[in-house]
């Protein structure tokens, strides 16, 4: 679980905070869910995010709650799944999301 209390300096044009916060707090809550359960010689990287905005966010919307789960964790490809609430537990983003599983072993000898 990750937090984020997001004032007006991350507003967008319209008023309203930048949607590219809120996919980065969902980025990093589903990659570090996916990590807790990975083997040491093991890590990752994204390879896709789909993130629905289900609320405007501002400043007034309090600290932001993201949450990850590990939908399933392949070999060779995890799927994962986030949430976003705003201080009074409204639903603001979720995100389904693709990793590539990296042997880290092998990285480290290339």
């Amino acid at each position: 679980m990750f937090t984020c209390a997001p004032d007006e300096s991350a507003y967008n044009a319209i008023g309203a905070v930048c949607g590219g916060l809120i996919c980065t707090l969902l980025d990093t809550a589903v990659g570090a869910a996916l990590h807790s359960a990975m083997p040491k010689s093991k890590g990752f990287t994204s390879v896709e995010i789909k993130v629905n905005f289900l609320k405007a966010v501002r400043h007034s919307s309090g600290v932001l709650t993201a949450t990850g789960t590990v939908v399933k964790s392949g070999s060779r490809v995890a799927f994962t799944e986030g949430t976003v609430t705003d201080a009074s537990g409204a639903l603001v983003a979720t995100a389904s999301s693709t990793l590539l599983v990296i042997d880290l072993a092998h990285q480290a000898r290339t």
